[in-house]
């Protein structure tokens, strides 16, 4: 399984790579700081080069996770049912959790900082998901 992560916290995106790795997702990670760089990623991957998942932080400078959602509306066709998208958020404002049904590519809201049972849930509904298809 491929994994975007994306979060401009580099000691963020350094745990959560080796939680990742630890609870046994043996797949390629690929860890980006900035949502731009990200978004930049994905629009000009190959349909087979997708990521499967992307861990998104909403609370970024320049582009945040919002906004980065926003730019993929244009691909979101090719995504939806092919890549997972988890909102990573330390806030637990309601209208986070709200705002998430406006975007059908995000699957679920997890709130910071991520753990071995929150990674074991996202892996069993990814592949949940991924064997219905």
């Amino acid at each position: 399984m491929h994994i975007l992560l994306i979060d401009d916290d580099s000691i963020g995106l350094f745990l959560n790579e080796r939680l990742l790795k630890r609870e046994g997702f043996t797949g390629s990670i690929t860890s980006f700081s900035s949502a731009q760089d990200a978004l930049g990623f994905v629009q000009t991957a190959e349909p087979n080069s997708l990521p499967q998942l992307i861990l998104l932080d909403l609370n970024m400078p320049v582009m945040d996770g919002w906004d980065f959602l926003e730019a993929l509306r244009p691909q979101e066709s090719l995504l939806l049912g092919r890549c997972h998208v988890y909102i990573l958020t330390s806030s637990l404002a309601q209208s986070d959790a709200t705002r998430i049904r406006d975007f059908p590519l995000v699957t679920g809201l997890i709130h910071k900082p991520l753990d071995a049972p929150q990674i074991q849930a996202v892996r069993a509904q990814v592949e949940t998901a991924n064997s219905l298809q």
